[in-house]
């Protein structure tokens, strides 16, 4: 009996069993008193879940600890978000070894230490050896633990902010120790000083130790060779002129003046303000070229290939979109994920039709009924085939085979009523596309798979990133009408479209989390998880 009542207490740990799922996440008002019931951990049931590659569990004020056998029961786990719960003061017993951990996030927790045995793994051999995302922010952490870097030798992004540390351990500056380290966040602490030894991290491209107790910026941080954005802001710096140039000045300029000596003394004054007064007359001759129709636009290509793409998580979005899906469509097409980009720029040029052509070509025809619609393309197709003599078609009639056999068909219906989109054939006159559009619903349907889902849409929304970048850089003369955009897409005209002009500067594109669910209310997926858009090119910075 009292097995029973752990099992029912439990019903997500039973559906992710039964359902053989890979992503689970944890929440609602029924948690603390379950998670207090357990001892103030996680259920060990959970731990035999030896698929699951995303794992989160936040907001649990009464979860102190994540409990034994994480490690060996979730061998596949890719990303593990232990946010905004009751961690600490330590981690007991060790979080690793997690051979195939990306992403972990404890943020927000009550963190003081992570010493050997109640920390993050071993560190040999490393007990997060594939780690590249880890967050720490806001607990209250006194100190690094020595080892982090032997822990998770490929780590990628460090973040934090808002602890109680007042230094680095040397270790984690050491050359060769973090190769690959390119984010280091660490504002709002009471760091006292900052070793040059930091020259050491190759790859570092931004520093963030605004809000602390530095009074020098050593020399050395010039020598990061890929550095590029820097914030010292909230720093009580000796050098006055420093201090001022923090406040205002370009990651460059300050750089150049550490660079030639810095202290406001000598040679190295003089051509730190020359440096200065450089920068600002190369701003002008570009201003003024931009006005007389000159190329001056070096500066904002360079701009946009810095191309942001951010990741709003769903707590943080007041108005988030949620897919509920029915139990019919599981016989047809029961994968799908979905995502809100904001911030496209389809105005310039020839870019709406590079858009168009990148996705399934969208209907241009009057309402019908679903089985109308299948039969009206199936006539058609036949008619092409005949009249082009052979086999193949062309066009959404191409898709018209994976419905074969369903006598229930697929569509995505809105809060209206209306339905928007008919995968895997098309989708709808009331939200086509067109130039003053930029924000998207974008969603991805399979009947074979989720992580054929989930790779879609990495791939679509990365390419629009491409395109906003491309859009960027060649700032195109030519447009493409909405009526010729209609045309290629096989669209009627709208009369009421009214395209603006493009606009200039960098771009960044918002990627608003969207919440997959059943009748019920149960999570099925959540889309960008930690674990998606891992692979961005190297001009796409995701922030998350």
């Amino acid at each position: 009996m009292a097995a029973a009542a752990v099992s029912e207490s439990w019903p997500e740990l039973e559906l992710a069993e039964r359902e053989r799922r890979r992503e689970l996440l944890l929440t609602g008002p029924g948690l603390e008193e379950r998670v207090r019931a357990a001892g103030g951990q996680l259920p060990p049931r959970l731990f035999t879940l030896p698929l699951l590659h995303y794992l989160e569990v936040s907001g649990c004020g009464s979860l102190r600890a994540p409990g034994p056998g994480l490690a060996q029961g979730l061998p596949q786990l890719h990303s593990l978000v232990l946010r905004r719960n009751a961690l600490g003061p330590g981690l007991s017993p060790e979080l690793g070894p997690l051979p195939a951990l990306r992403v972990l996030d404890l943020s927000g927790n009550a963190l003081e230490a992570l010493p050997p045995g109640q920390g993050l793994g071993p560190a040999e051999p490393p007990g997060l050896p594939q780690l590249q995302s880890l967050n720490l922010s806001g607990n209250r952490l006194r100190e690094l633990p020595a080892d982090l870097a032997r822990c998770a030798p490929r780590l990628q992004s460090l973040n934090l902010t808002g602890n109680c540390l007042d230094s680095f351990p040397a270790e984690l500056f050491r050359p060769g120790a973090l190769p690959l380290l390119s984010e280091l966040a660490a504002a709002d602490n009471c760091l006292r000083e900052l070793s040059p030894d930091i020259a050491h991290l190759a790859s570092l491209k931004t520093l963030d130790l605004s809000n602390n107790q530095l009074s020098e910026i050593p020399a050395e941080l010039a020598d990061c060779p890929k550095l590029k954005e820097i914030n010292f802001r909230g720093n009580k710096l000796r050098d006055k002129r420093l201090e001022k140039m923090v406040s205002g000045c370009q990651t460059r300029s300050i750089l150049e003046y550490l660079r030639v000596g810095g202290r406001g003394g000598g040679k190295g004054k003089g051509r730190a303000e020359g440096s200065e007064k450089e920068e600002s007359r190369r701003k002008r001759r570009e201003r003024k070229q931009r006005r007389e129709g000159g190329d001056g636009e070096e500066q904002d290509v360079g701009d946009a290939s810095r191309l942001l793409l951010r990741v709003l998580h769903v707590s943080e979005n007041p108005t988030p979109l949620t897919v509920k899906v029915s139990p019919e469509v599981r016989d047809v097409r029961p994968y799908i994920v979905g995502a809100v980009v904001r911030g496209m720029d389809l105005q310039p040029g020839n870019a709406l039709k590079r858009f168009l052509t990148s996705q399934i070509i969208p209907l241009g025809r009057k309402e019908a009924k679903a089985k109308e619609l299948v039969r009206q393309l199936q006539l058609e197709a036949e008619e092409q085939r005949k009249q082009k003599k052979r086999q193949s078609v062309s066009g959404l009639h191409r898709y018209l085979h994976l419905l074969d056999g369903n006598e229930n068909y697929p569509c995505l219906v809105d809060a209206d009523g209306d339905v928007i989109s008919f995968p895997p054939i098309t989708n709808s006159e009331k939200t086509k596309v067109k130039k003053t559009t930029s924000d998207l619903f974008l969603e991805v349907t399979s009947a074979t798979s989720l992580q054929i889902c989930k790779d879609v849409m990495d791939a679509l929304i990365l390419k629009m990133a491409e395109m906003n970048k491309y859009t960027l850089e060649n700032k195109e003369e030519g447009s493409l009408s909405d009526t010729e955009a209609d045309a290629v897409s096989g669209q009627l005209p709208d009369p009421r479209t009214n395209p603006s002009a493009g606009k200039d500067g960098p771009s960044l594109l918002v990627v608003e989390q969207v919440r997959v669910v059943d009748l019920e209310g149960s999570l099925k997926v959540v889309y960008p998880s930690k674990a998606d858009l891992a692979t961005a090119p190297p001009h796409v910075t995701v922030v998350r």
